[in-house]
């Protein structure tokens, strides 16, 4: 009979470094867990080969964030790309990954040779990884799975920053990340979040823009408690 309350790892939102051992599977009975980038399985025991904060998300998978700054592409990755250069099939983009990727013409919702986007160099684009692998530049879609554009597209106006990848993942974790969570319970804002390191804030007023930018910047090295401690006193001088 499967256990309704998973084993959860004591060293959840603490710094990690390899070799440390977070689960020991001999102590769980019917439970499936999934690992993320910095974990591996040896023999009964989970173990952690990359230095980073080990992060929980439910239903049960755990990942250790790290500082990170390069971007390996990955198929479903949402990521924030700039507009590098056109050509007559493809825009190529920078999403700060080992090469420029694809952004065909046509992969935008109802895209046909008619209506094909003009994007200038520059241009700010939300999109999801379609491809992926070692040896050719990754693709990009700004349409989901079902051919909609959802989400996605040119983002205009705002502010953009860069971030670590590790950042970046605890932003979109599930439930809410404790920091948006803290904001947006006070705050009027619209943001994206790239896995590859790069953020996009837009709101009614500079200040906020700036106080949700930098409370983002700050996050780095808190825990869930100290994010939202860090979030009522920038509120406090913005009150």
């Amino acid at each position: 009979m499967e256990s309704k309350k998973p084993l959860r790892s004591a060293f959840v939102d603490d710094y990690v470094v390899p070799g440390d051992v977070i689960l020991d599977l001999a102590d769980m009975t019917n439970q499936t867990i999934k690992l993320g980038a910095g974990l591996r399985q040896d023999c009964d025991t989970i173990q952690v080969t990359s230095a980073g904060r080990l992060r929980l998300s439910k239903p049960n998978k755990y990942w250790v964030e790290n500082s990170q700054k390069r971007y390996i592409p990955s198929v479903e990755d949402t990521v924030l790309g700039i507009v590098v250069d056109t050509k007559p099939d493809n825009f190529l983009v920078d999403i700060k990954g080992p090469s420029l990727a694809f952004l065909p013409v046509l992969s935008f919702e109802g895209g046909t040779r008619r209506n094909i986007p003009k994007f200038e160099i520059g241009t700010l684009i939300y999109a999801r990884v379609v491809k992926a692998n070692s040896i050719m530049n990754p693709e990009l879609s700004c349409m989901d799975a079902i051919g909609k554009a959802a989400e996605f597209g040119q983002l205009k106006n705002g502010y953009t920053f860069e971030t670590s990848t590790g950042l970046a993942r605890m932003l979109l974790s599930s439930p809410t990340c404790p920091l948006l969570e803290a904001l947006g319970k006070k705050l009027s804002f619209e943001i994206a979040v790239g896995l590859n390191g790069r953020v996009w804030v837009n709101a009614p007023s500079p200040s906020n823009v700036i106080l949700v930018s930098e409370a983002i910047k700050q996050s780095e090295s808190f825990n869930r408690m100290q994010q939202r401690s860090m979030v009522e006193k920038l509120l406090a001088k913005l009150a």
